[in-house]
């Protein structure tokens, strides 16, 4: 059942208002966490100039047709994976995975445009009349669609951006309507093979917990069988994906773990993160006063960590602004989805709240220590061109959908 609101005619200010006040926090605090790195000094100019050209990008994509949106999906879905491709031979090597390609003038990272076109792919498919994701066949081929990318990013390897990926392809398949088997299908490999980093006794009451579930259902031998089979797979599966990592972020996993077991090492950002957070206090120490920040104690915070540096020199208060800031542009992201009348463009409306919504939980939560540090940027708000320029483009799609009347 759609829930009652009025809608404003053809600009949603409150959204935009809302994403300004995050690219000035963020500005502020990236000119307080470089202004003593003389490498990173002049990252805050840097910042500035991609938010130019964001707004430039904002308003081109604001004003386009929404059916350019339909046309472009499978087009621009098919360039990212060649992106994608040609990143793994000429890419450049930055924190550890080959993520970047170098134009000389700047670099940009094709995952992030990649997020966006595997949405308007992924919308495309599921908006088609004779979907059914009942049906084995069609789960299976949007989760191929999805998973094309997470493989080649993998390859790069970038665990962080993978997750962003399965995510976008459980909200679509979860708001196109799949049923609680079909849900099951796709997220019980998930949960065995997380299980399985604990240790052996967490994998194996994983798999029970499969094989109760698979009797509940009550579906054929056949399917329930090869179902169950391609669980203990994913779980003996996760120790050949965890060798092909990266060595740190290996480490990273380990140290999510036991932060303790080496604070001088990968347990690094996890502890001086939260000792930043957490010495701030109410009111925080106040602006370009942070110990934490100033003196430069957790590496690179302006970028994954700088709800550190919003943390430590503007407290509790603050923190908790920056958090309402999120959840009021989300909530108004999910009721222009929850008006939508097409089903491609409340499909897209809800893949790029989810890019938005899973950046800003994960690094949230890998900045407070309940999630591993896996390198991804808080929206809006951390360092980093592409991320800011692909950001305000998807912004511009949803209130361009806004804005042509797209809804009921």
């Amino acid at each position: 059942m759609r829930i009652d609101y009025k809608l404003n005619d053809k600009f949603d200010l409150y959204i935009f208002a809302t994403v300004s006040i995050l690219v000035v926090i963020g500005l502020a605090a990236i000119y307080s966490a470089t202004q003593n790195t003389i490498q990173a000094k002049g990252n805050f100019e840097k910042q500035l100039f991609s938010w130019g050209l964001a707004l430039v990008s904002f308003f081109i994509v604001y004003s386009l047709p929404t059916t350019i949106f339909r046309v472009s999906a499978i087009p621009l879905y098919v360039f990212s994976i060649l992106l994608l491709v040609v990143v793994l031979f000429f890419g450049k090597t930055a924190g550890g995975a080959k993520s970047w390609i170098n134009l000389g003038v700047f670099s940009f990272q094709p995952s992030e445009v990649t997020k966006f076109a595997t949405v308007l792919v992924l919308a495309l498919y599921l908006s088609r009349k004779n979907i059914d994701l009942e049906n084995l066949k069609h789960i299976g081929f949007t989760l191929i669609l999805g998973l094309i990318p997470v493989a080649l990013i993998l390859l790069e390897p970038d665990l962080g951006s993978s997750f962003i990926f399965l995510g976008i392809i459980l909200s679509l398949m979860f708001w196109k309507g799949i049923s609680l088997f079909g849900l099951f299908i796709v997220l019980s490999p998930a949960f065995v093979a997380v299980a399985s980093l604990f240790g052996v006794v967490y994998l194996i009451l994983a798999i029970v917990t499969v094989i109760v579930l698979l009797f509940l259902f009550k579906r054929d031998i056949f399917l329930s069988g090869s179902l169950l089979g391609l669980n203990i797979a994913s779980g003996f599966f996760v120790d050949y994906f965890f060798r092909i990592l990266s060595p740190h972020q290996q480490d990273r996993i380990r140290s999510f773990v036991d932060p303790m077991a080496d604070p001088l090492g990968a347990g690094y950002n996890a502890i001086q993160a939260k000792v930043a957070i957490g010495s701030g206090g109410l009111f925080g120490k106040g602006y370009l006063s942070g110990n934490q920040t100033q003196l430069q104690y957790i590496p690179e915070q302006w970028t994954d960590f700088i709800y550190c540096v919003i943390g430590e020199e503007f407290g509790f208060v603050g923190s908790v602004i920056v958090l309402g800031l999120f959840l009021f542009l989300f909530i108004r992201i999910l009721r222009i989805a929850n008006y939508a009348k097409d089903d491609f463009l409340g499909l897209v409306i809800i893949g790029i709240l989810t890019i938005y919504f899973l950046h800003f939980t994960i690094n949230i939560g890998m900045t407070i220590g309940i999630f591993p540090v896996i390198g991804i940027p808080l929206p809006f708000v951390s360092y980093g061109g592409t991320s800011l320029l692909v950001n305000m483009t998807m912004l511009g799609v949803v209130l361009n959908i806004y804005r042509s009347k797209n809804y009921t």
